[in-house]
């Protein structure tokens, strides 16, 4: 995933940023620890991980008060991921209180880089394109590439290890990245047959 440009706020698919697109019976998530808002990081369009699949994980963050909250964790409250199907159509606007967007909208191009593993892609990246390597925004599907220990979290609904779907970078521009304790990746994930999402992010 590479940095492809402002998109619009609204933009379908695949960005860092913006307002999600969900149900239309979504409520936008409070952070279960202080009960503020969560602030609105990506959307990953499930067929640009699987083709011919439907639908999008979309992850949200605590950023009210940041590092109180746990939102590196998986499971403690300061962070939500969802995996809406098909009828994620509606833009859902945010109420009007709490840190609830980031500071920029990026669009995203997915190119296919010849490296050993995703850490280093980035700069396999950068050499061949001449680019800033902080453009690599994350990349989508395969292996999850862990700056610590595998935290693969399990489903809730079944009990079994989740299915990854996208690493995330914070962000071309620091001044309106995500943050993951500044250097860190964010991780996604699916479990297919229950529907249900994890975040959780390392450095």
């Amino acid at each position: 995933m590479t940095y492809a440009g402002p998109a619009a706020a609204d933009a379908p698919g695949t960005r860092t940023g913006g307002v999600p697109h969900t149900p239309s019976a979504f409520e936008w998530p409070r952070c279960r620890q202080c009960a503020g808002l969560m602030q609105f990081l990506a959307q990953v369009s499930l067929a640009d991980v699987e083709p011919g699949s439907s639908g999008l994980l979309s992850i949200f963050m605590c950023q009210n008060d940041p590092g109180l909250c746990d939102e590196w964790d998986a499971s403690a409250g300061g962070n939500r991921a969802f995996a809406f199907g098909a009828d994620a159509v509606q833009v859902s606007t945010p109420p009007g209180d709490g840190v609830t967007l980031l500071g920029e909208i990026c669009a995203v191009r997915f190119e296919q880089v010849d490296a050993e593993d995703y850490l280093e892609a980035p700069e396999w990246w950068h050499q061949r394109s001449g680019r800033p390597a902080r453009e690599v925004l994350g990349q989508v599907g395969g292996q999850a590439a862990w700056l610590q220990n595998d935290e693969t979290p399990e489903c809730d609904g079944c009990a079994q290890p989740m299915t990854f779907v996208v690493q995330l970078e914070e962000g071309h521009d620091h001044r309106t990245s995500a943050n993951f304790g500044g250097g860190g990746c964010g991780y996604g994930f699916r479990c297919r047959p229950c529907g249900t999402a994890a975040f959780l992010w390392q450095r």
